[in-house]
């Protein structure tokens, strides 16, 4: 299967309802909570829950992704809300970020053949500002045979020992499987996710 277009991703999110729903990232919560608020990025934001999350506890944020429509959504929840956010209509395979400039960098749930995510990957990296985090969560290879939901495409899922091998300048301080329950009308079930923590140590960009 080839990668969705931006028109493709664009007639998805139009839609009056949530494509992911509102609530944040269970994995975000748990990983971000003790994080003192600062500058964050988060990249392929979609509609923005995650982003919408991190500004109303008081980062200042920046949301990435290269559909206009799902920007708009979230523009449209953030003024609901009133809180501040930056949306960039940009591919994050491109997409260069300033170096060093934010105290947390999110990818959450992109999935991309290994070529184009070591370049996301590498950029992302460079953005993670001294003492800042890198958070990476998505659908682990094993959840094709053990978990529930996600892509059906094994070269585009997530294997930690293999993404830390991308991961440019940061130390690894959590790699690898969690398990995501998830309601269904069959009852619950769970997802394998890879997550993925990094951090910039003192001063070293």
């Amino acid at each position: 299967m080839t990668k969705l277009t931006r028109q493709e991703w664009d007639d998805r999110y139009a839609t009056t309802e949530l494509i992911w729903g509102a609530e944040p990232n269970q994995f975000l919560v748990r990983e971000v909570a003790d994080l003192p608020a600062g500058t964050a990025l988060d990249l392929a934001t979609g509609e923005g829950r995650n982003a919408i999350w991190l500004a109303r506890r008081g980062w200042e944020v920046t949301g990435v992704d290269f559909s206009a429509v799902a920007l708009s959504k979230g523009r449209e929840i953030a003024a609901d809300l009133d809180v501040s956010i930056e949306w960039v209509e940009a591919d994050v395979i491109r997409y260069e970020p300033e170096p060093a400039a934010y105290d947390l960098v999110t990818i959450l749930y992109l999935h991309l053949e290994r070529p184009a995510r070591r370049k996301a990957l590498a950029a992302a990296s460079r953005a993670v500002a001294p003492r800042g985090t890198l958070l990476i969560v998505g659908h682990d290879l094993d959840n094709l045979t053990r978990g529930y939901g996600g892509p059906q495409y094994p070269t585009r899922l997530w294997v930690a020992a293999e993404a830390v091998e991308e991961i440019v300048g940061l130390e690894i301080e959590q790699a690898g499987q969690v398990v995501r329950l998830v309601d269904t009308d069959a009852g619950t079930v769970e997802a394998i996710d890879t997550l993925i923590r990094a951090r910039r140590a003192d001063g070293r960009v």
